[in-house]
């Protein structure tokens, strides 16, 4: 379980999280990305937004009434309400629950793991900042991986995180730097860890983009790398 964190609210975490699952499904990787930013989730209505339809199903709770985007959440696929049909087209997006104070996200977070399959990539995208919801995706990872752009509080809001990750036992596998095509040295060695990815701005939706795309297939490979060598995963 890898967990997409970074500084405040617009550095690119959910974008991110879409593009890397994405990259993965390119390389006929099964998939999932879960919605682990309970107060304001954004994940599945963006990777809805962005063009592409996800391999996860339609369909309502189980006592009748809709779920908010349709697709199943967190919570009912981590109590084994709801399976998740993995698949190597597109990847599998977990919405949040309806009523996140109704559950406890650690535990959540962790019967998810048990869940899906440990040779598929599980993307957790996270909450803002160094804000107390942070921790229990950190706690419930593997490692993580940061997102910024090369805004000077915005690096310094994303080191405070690497370092809340390092406490959680959830080090970094490396950063992904947004809206830019170059980066400098010094940023990997402030995060004490690899550059996996510069993602080069193209609003308004940036996920439509050639040379976005490009840089996320990029950042997917260095991502595969860096965990476990690259063996951990079924990636063609």
């Amino acid at each position: 379980m890898i967990a997409v964190a970074g500084g405040k609210g617009g550095s690119g975490k959910t974008t991110t999280t879409v593009g890397l699952a994405r990259a993965f499904s390119r390389r006929g990787a099964p998939v999932v990305a879960a919605d682990a930013d309970w107060d304001l989730p954004n994940l599945a209505e963006l990777a809805d937004e962005t063009g592409e339809p996800v391999a996860t199903p339609e369909g309502g709770s189980a006592d009748g009434t809709a779920e908010r985007t349709g697709r199943p959440s967190v919570t009912r696929v981590a109590r084994g309400e709801r399976s998740v049909p993995v698949g190597r087209r597109e990847p599998v997006v977990l919405d949040a629950p309806d009523r996140p104070r109704e559950h406890d996200a650690a535990t959540v977070l962790a019967d998810l793991d048990d869940v899906v399959p440990a040779d598929t990539p599980l993307l957790l995208d996270c909450p803002a900042g160094a804000s107390p919801d942070v921790a229990a995706p950190l706690r419930a990872a593997d490692r993580c991986v940061l997102v910024t752009p090369l805004r000077r509080p915005a690096l310094r809001d994303a080191a405070k995180t690497a370092a809340i990750a390092r406490r959680l036992d959830c080090p970094p596998l490396g950063v992904v730097v947004t809206r830019t095509r170059s980066v400098p040295a010094a940023v990997p060695e402030l995060f004490g860890c690899p550059l996996l990815g510069r993602v080069p701005s193209r609003p308004p939706v940036p996920l439509a983009a050639a040379a976005v795309e490009t840089a996320y297939d990029a950042a997917a490979t260095a991502l595969v790398e860096a965990h476990a060598g690259g063996d951990r995963w079924r990636i063609a």
